[in-house]
Order: structure tokens, then C-alpha cells, then sequence
């Protein structure tokens, strides 16, 4: 297994992998020379081992999104195995679900999503591409997110609403009506801070 990112984010995903089995055969990082736990990183390179799958290891949505546009190599979802999935959950190829999250039924979960550690998105959810949903966060039913969007750590998002693409949703605000594009929105209730 692959993995592009050196950074925090990276440290977790890099100890999911070795727990579950893997062997992390490099580790990419084009904005510094350093190391990864043992691993030291290497520019991306799509002829170092080819035949390997990655995981697109960085936590920020749009730098995510940057660097899979650059990649070559096929991508891999890893799922902790304290994790709860239903079986009526689709999840999209170099998405990442951390310990402890639950995942209810019939939930759609775009490509490179973070799904971190504790987060609850509960039944017929649906999030768009590069969504990262931060600890502890809790999705109620039925909702959906834009693909960009970081819904901070500890947010609670009431059943029915819409949140757009690119936003950001503050750490512990409870989004209590839907939300548009392009905005930040925080507190309790939520109320939007920018356009």
C-alpha cells in the first residue's frame, strides 16, 4: 500500500494500515523531505510500484483534491475495523472511515471522503466528492453535503437540510436549516459568517 501525505492525518492513516495488516511500501510527499514513522517520504513518482494502490493522506479538502488530480496509481478506501457500515452503504473509491464511526443504511459517501474518528452519518446520507466530516461530528438523516465542504468536529446536522459545496460548517454548531454554496457557516443555531 501507498501513501501520499507525511503529515498528522497521515500518522492515522499510516497506523490503520499497519493494524489492519498492510505493508506501507512508500510514502509520497512532494513538499518536504522527511519521515513517516520509519518511512522516509519520496516525490510522487507513478513508476514506484506501480502495481500498488494509494490513499490520498491529507486532510484538507482542496489540497486532496489537488494532488489525486496528479495521480496515476489506482486508489484505495481504508475502513477501521471499530468502524460500524451498513451493509446498504456505498463508498466511494480513496475514502477514508476512522475508528469508531458509524455509517448507517442506505448512506452514500462520495470519493475521497474522510469520514474521522467517532463521526455519525446516519441513514440515507449522501456526501458529495472530497467531504472530510471531523470527529465526532453527527449527521442526522437524510441530509446532504456538496462535494468541498469540512464539517467541523463535533457539528450536529439536523435530519432533511442541505449543505452546498465549499463550506465550511464550525466546530459544534448545529445546523438547524439548509445551507448554501460557498459559505461558512457556525454556531447555535448556525448562522452564515461568509459568502
Amino acid at each position: 500500500m501507498l501513501i501520499y501525505g507525511a503529515g498528522g492525518h497521515a500518522k492515522v492513516i499510516f497506523r490503520m494500515l499497519i493494524e489492519a495488516g498492510f505493508e506501507v511500501d512508500a510514502v509520497f510527499d512532494d513538499q518536504s523531505e522527511t519521515y513517516l514513522f520509519d518511512k522516509k517520504t519520496i516525490p510522487y513518482n507513478p513508476h514506484v510500484f506501480p502495481d500498488q494502490e494509494v490513499i490520498v493522506a491529507i486532510g484538507d479538502n482542496g489540497a486532496r483534491r489537488r494532488v489525486k488530480e496528479r495521480i496515476f496509481h489506482k486508489f484505495s478506501n481504508i475502513i477501521h475495523k471499530s468502524a460500524l457500515i451498513d451493509s446498504k452503504v456505498s463508498i466511494g473509491e480513496g475514502s477514508v472511515v476512522f475508528q469508531q464511526a458509524v455509517i448507517q443504511a442506505d448512506a452514500r459517501i462520495g470519493r475521497h471522503v474522510i469520514i474521522n474518528t467517532g463521526a455519525i452519518v446516519e441513514h440515507e446520507c449522501e456526501l458529495g466528492d472530497f467531504v472530510h466530516v471531523a470527529p465526532r461530528a453527527t449527521l442526522c438523516g437524510n441530509m446532504k453535503v456538496g462535494e468541498n465542504t469540512l464539517l467541523g468536529a463535533g457539528c450536529i446536522v439536523l435530519p432533511n437540510i442541505s449543505i452546498g459545496k465549499n463550506c465550511i460548517i464550525g466546530a459544534g454548531s448545529i445546523v438547524t436549516k439548509s445551507v448554501p454554496d460557498n459559505v461558512t457557516a457556525a454556531g447555535n443555531p448556525a448562522r452564515i459568517l461568509t459568502y
